[in-house]
């Protein structure tokens, strides 16, 4: 078992969306930014890795089972806790509660390191994710596979200034808002997600252009981004009415 981390957090203005529902790519991101204050107060911070080895952490898949998304002005708990690696993963999760102990969110996440100058991915090193307590397993875990889309609709994009974030590459937040903005205003306003798998493939490269393409199929919708002929990430959400009782 490893280290557990735990923040409050109030939802602010500029996270809630027009339902007074949090934003969940901005959600995601600022759980990085938890398990990112964890890691500094171990030590191990993104500043160390890269002085010391050269390299960044980067996500490769999110399996995440949202029960309800946290609301404006509510204040939540966000637990972290880096539980098991392998030779080439990082697996960490992120458990969001309300105020009463009730669990909104189980997110599992993994993660791999890369080399800065080579952009090619690095075997975990003992010495980075020793300070987590977290167990080695010899099994690499991978999340589920998907196809490319056929027949699915599209959009064009341009990659903005401010897509791009201190590692120099499309900040993961912003995949996850191409994704959301093709189902248009009138879904996203009428339904929340439930559940989402969402893979990172390959980085897109800032200044040029991206392709976002949706199939959706009742109340799910299967998404992938592509760039340069390459898919960059792909992503599977089920999704429910706002107004289905839970």
């Amino acid at each position: 078992m490893g280290h557990i981390y735990r923040e409050d957090f109030l939802i602010p203005f500029d996270m809630a969306d027009v339902n007074h529902n949090i934003k969940l790519p901005k959600l995601l991101s600022y759980c990085l930014f938890v398990s990112g204050k964890q890691s500094q107060e171990l030590g191990r911070s993104d500043d160390y890795i890269l002085e010391n080895f050269g390299l960044l952490w980067i996500i490769t898949d999110y399996e995440v089972t949202i029960h309800r998304l946290p609301r404006f002005t509510e204040t939540i708990t966000i637990e972290t806790e880096a539980i098991s690696y392998n030779k080439f993963f990082c697996y960490r999760t992120f458990k969001i509660y309300d105020q009463n102990g009730e669990l909104l969110l189980d997110v599992l996440t993994y993660f791999a390191l890369m080399d800065a100058k080579t952009r090619k991915v690095s075997p975990v090193l003992p010495e980075i994710v020793d300070v987590y307590a977290s167990s080695f397993v010899k099994k690499i875990q991978r999340a589920p596979k998907m196809l490319p889309l056929e027949n699915a609709e599209q959009r064009l994009y341009h990659v903005r200034y401010f897509d791009i974030d201190m590692n120099g590459h499309v900040n993961n937040s912003i995949y996850l808002d191409w994704m959301y903005d093709v189902l248009g205003y009138e879904f996203l306003s009428s339904h929340r997600p439930a559940k989402l798998q969402l893979k990172y493939n390959r980085e897109v490269s800032p200044g040029g252009d991206i392709s976002s393409h949706f199939v959706r199929d009742g109340l799910t919708t299967y998404h992938d981004i592509s760039s340069e002929g390459h898919i960059n990430a792909q992503a599977v959400i089920e999704w429910l009415p706002l107004e289905v009782k839970e």
